[in-house]
């Protein structure tokens, strides 16, 4: 074997470099036991534990990014045969993911530090850097054995970060809920994959894309593939589990689920319905399919977070409706679906993550978590409440916030792909749902409390992690070059 195939994987090899260097450190700087003499027990290094990940995971990002450093991509890559492929696109879409995770370790810093979750603080950061390295898995694979390595790589240590409060009965049964459904959506997606390997003989993305026919056994190979990644990326009616799980897990892990493995799910999804079910009859019989869970997932999700009491659940209602509208770019299979597609999830992490980051704040210090809660949030804590307006407003697709922009252009493509009844029933959606967006915003500002939450100040990683979504939200909105990239990585059937 030539052992110089890895050097085709700089994004993988890096992230593992930052998961070893993490572990050791957290193995190095953990804190001793009650009855151990204590040199250990000095502050200055259960800081470094902490600042160690963050520091170490902004380097790796910020060096994906730039054209000249040893882990761009500016070119494309293949590694093992064909099993592993990078392209410039694949390499941007890491990179928005890494970013993500940099934001949501920031938000969960202070959490981590309380005395109970301090001991725990290096397992919830390898925990997300190898859910990371599997999504990375998943995007450049170009065989379904390494995609589904790096599906189960994603979703097994997911489990345990949504189960991370082990002591909380909501968090030990929202993750029994996740690993009992995500193993129920692995098996589908098993199954589908070896019925494409009876079809074709191979497990090649390319070789299965020239093999596969419109027969039954395609068809229904296609079917059990939707169906297994709706779960995953929570489309009605695979969505089931979403709120019950949004609501157990730990604030910043469900602000982590529904972004960032949601993303790299969408992504995925369309290069293997690109790649395998890329013939005529296939492209049909997907679109078909497209139409009616998008249909579904906008529309029931809206509809159930009108009724929602709880800011948890009322945002895995909020990710299950900006779901059908992440897929929306799936449609047609166009190179112009696959951009909107792509910004779409930067702008939506941006916006969805700053809203995350507000309610973990808030949630830490004063345990409030209800939509009735924030009632007079901005005369007790104006600058909170201004940027989660910012956030909502960017989530509802309101002008002049990135949001508006990301949803123009999956309209867009989607209409220029022939989907004109589809778009149509979104843009009603959209309407919908700025009531409830603006529900929350009515909470804070017009809505009067008896006792409302007490003024506070946060965290300096907290207001870190807010600074750089609110640049997200504004400047995605601004700066038209950035949808301009990302049009010139893209490609389609």
């Amino acid at each position: 074997m030539d052992y110089t195939q890895f050097l085709n994987m700089p994004a993988e090899l890096s992230l593992l470099a930052v998961i070893v260097i993490v572990f050791i450190a957290d193995l190095l700087l953990s804190p001793c036991g009650e009855g151990d003499s204590c040199r250990c027990s000095c502050p200055c290094r259960g800081r470094l534990r902490g600042v160690l990940p963050v520091v170490l995971m902004i380097a790796h990002t910020v060096l994906m990014l730039l054209p000249c450093s040893p882990l761009s991509c500016c070119t494309g890559a293949e590694a093992f045969g064909g099993m592993y492929v990078s392209t410039p696109m694949m390499h941007l879409v890491k990179a928005l993911l890494g970013a993500g995770v940099v934001i949501v370790m920031l938000m969960s810093a202070r959490w981590l530090s309380e005395p109970e979750n301090a001991g725990k603080a290096g397992e919830f950061h390898e925990l997300v850097l190898f859910t990371l390295l599997g999504m990375y898995f998943m995007i450049s694979s170009g065989h379904f054995l390494m995609f589904f390595i790096g599906l189960e790589l994603a979703s097994i240590p997911m489990t345990a970060l949504v189960a991370y409060d082990k002591k909380r009965y909501e968090s030990a049964e929202a993750g029994a809920k996740f690993i009992l459904l995500a193993l129920f959506s692995s098996a589908l997606l098993l199954y589908g994959i070896s019925l494409i390997y009876g079809a074709t003989g191979s497990l090649y993305f390319d070789e299965c894309g020239l093999w596969l026919d419109g027969s039954l056994l395609s068809t229904l190979a296609l079917v059990l593939f939707i169906a297994g990644m709706g779960f995953k990326i929570s489309l009605v009616p695979f969505h089931l589990w979403t709120a019950d799980t949004y609501e157990g897990a730990p604030t910043a892990v469900t602000g982590y689920l529904s972004v960032i493995s949601k993303g790299s799910a969408a992504f995925v999804m369309l290069t293997v319905l690109e790649k395998v079910f890329g013939a005529s009859e296939f492209v049909d019989i997907w679109n078909r399919a497209l139409f009616w869970i998008i249909i579904l997932s906008i529309t029931l999700a809206n509809l159930f977070a009108i009724r929602q009491h709880n800011l948890k659940r009322f945002m895995a209602f909020s990710a299950i409706s900006q779901a059908g509208y992440l897929v929306l770019g799936l449609c047609g299979g166009t190179a112009q679906g696959m951009t909107a597609l792509v910004f779409y999830l930067l702008v939506y992490m941006a916006a969805n993550l700053g809203a995350f980051a507000v309610l973990c704040v808030v949630e830490r210090h004063s345990g409030k978590i209800g939509i009735s809660d924030y009632d007079g949030l901005y005369a007790t804590n104006p600058r909170l409440a201004f940027l989660m307006t910012l956030c909502l407003f960017s989530l509802a697709g309101i002008p002049p916030f990135a949001g508006f922009f990301s949803k123009f252009f999956i309209f867009m493509a989607a209409f220029k792909a022939g989907f004109h009844l589809l778009v149509f029933i979104a843009l009603v959606n959209t309407i919908v749902s700025l009531y409830y967006y603006l529900l929350i915003v009515k909470a804070m500002y017009i809505n009067k409390s008896d006792a409302p939450i007490a003024p506070f100040r946060s965290d300096c990683p907290t207001r870190i992690a807010l600074a750089l979504c609110t640049l997200g939200v504004v400047l995605c909105g601004l700066l038209g070059c950035i949808y301009n990239y990302i049009d010139t990585l893209s490609c389609g059937l």
